[in-house]
């Protein structure tokens, strides 16, 4: 189709080259012979008055037909196919990232985003925590598909939060709800953000792009257009540049931090913890789970935690409990997933000697320090 456009556009360019060409020609000869000469049409007469910029006009339609063929050459289109389709990241800023103000803002501020009451408690009737779990699970399995940025899924799960402590919601409307956060989420972290066609086809063409679109609004209104939500992710940078870790670790340290960040926001005893507390337990864990020590280990968690703690301004028992109960929740969806793995193999192998209990009572290890998301 754009050959054929090209080549009616040259075409018709030709063409008023040729007419304009001709009338020029015709009329010099007709003035020269009679002195002026009447035509019907306005347009024509209007040319033969102003017979003296015809020549502008031919420099005009030539102009027209070289930038015509310009962008109609092999060269042209080359250049346009070899355009890269790449993400530019900023680099980290040390202006904000090693500025104590900016890590005092941050604290000040983050309770305005937290969830104001257990809403399954008192405003949800339909909705029960099971159901709130298993939408923030597929949420993170489309955010880990579409290869999102590590903030998108804890900060729609935040919308999330947010929007069901202040509105009643009908189950049927959750999976709709959450593709509406991560929407939203997308358009705040992501370079691509999300679009809703796509989230459409993730909930399996069960909901419509305008309804999706007419949702987002609603969403907005309740969240009183507050989309800034500070989360844990945004603490991650100034607590780990404060503590003295080896710098070929700190690739893998931030990763554990993330995948526990995102465990955490699956899970909605931690919805109403501060951001900051989740964002140094899961830094904790994921320091420990590592045997990032120079020691005795239970020296160095002692040290580690007061050290936390003052980064935070938290205090250091609540510290341990948060991060205790962190670890517990790993382990429990580290067995879920196994759980789940003996089960799909029994149906595609049969039943093995062993019960899927056994096999997990066995595998399952006792301490968190065991356990390597990431292994080398």
């Amino acid at each position: 189709m754009l050959g054929l456009g090209s080549l009616h556009n040259e075409v018709c360019l030709r063409h008023t080259l040729e007419e304009s060409r001709k009338l020029a020609v015709g009329e010099r000869k007709k003035f020269a012979r009679r002195g002026r000469t009447t035509f019907g049409s306005p347009a024509v007469s209007l040319l033969c008055l102003q017979h003296t910029f015809l020549p502008v006009s031919l420099h005009l339609a030539i102009l027209l037909l070289k930038i015509t063929r310009l962008f109609n050459s092999e060269t042209t289109m080359e250049l346009l196919c070899l355009e890269r389709d790449t993400v530019i990241r900023a680099r980290p800023d040390p202006n904000l990232l090693c500025n104590d103000r900016v890590l005092q803002s941050l604290l000040n501020i983050e309770e305005r985003f937290i969830p104001q009451c257990s809403y399954f408690k008192c405003v949800q009737k339909d909705i029960q925590p099971f159901m709130r779990r298993m939408v923030a699970t597929w949420m993170l399995e489309v955010c880990e598909e579409q290869k999102c940025e590590e903030e998108v899924f804890p900060l729609a799960m935040n919308y999330l939060d947010r929007f069901l402590a202040v509105f009643p919601t009908k189950k049927c409307y959750l999976q709709l709800l959450g593709a509406v956060c991560m929407f939203l989420a997308s358009k705040l972290k992501e370079t691509r953000p999300l679009t809703a066609e796509k989230l459409c086809i993730y909930t399996d063409n069960s909901i419509r792009p305008q309804e999706l679109l007419d949702w987002e609004l609603v969403v907005l209104g309740k969240l009183k257009w507050n989309l800034a939500a500070v989360t844990p992710n945004d603490f991650i940078e100034h607590i780990v540049r404060k503590l003295p870790l080896p710098e070929e670790k700190l690739v893998l340290i931030r990763k554990h931090v993330q995948t526990f960040i995102a465990l955490c926001a699956t899970d909605f005893n931690f919805a109403m913890y501060p951001p900051s507390m989740i964002a140094t337990g899961s830094v904790g864990a994921a320091i420990c789970g590592l045997q990032l020590d120079s020691g005795d280990q239970s020296q160095w968690g002692d040290s580690l935690t007061d050290l936390l703690a003052k980064i935070t301004n938290t205090e250091v028992d609540c510290l341990k409990e948060c991060q205790e109960q962190i670890e517990r929740v790993l382990v429990s969806s580290l067995r879920e997933g196994r759980q789940q793995h003996h089960q799909q193999q029994q149906v595609q192998h049969g039943p093995s000697s062993k019960t899927v209990e056994e096999q997990d009572q066995s595998t399952t290890p006792t301490d968190v320090r065991d356990i390597n998301i990431y292994p080398e």
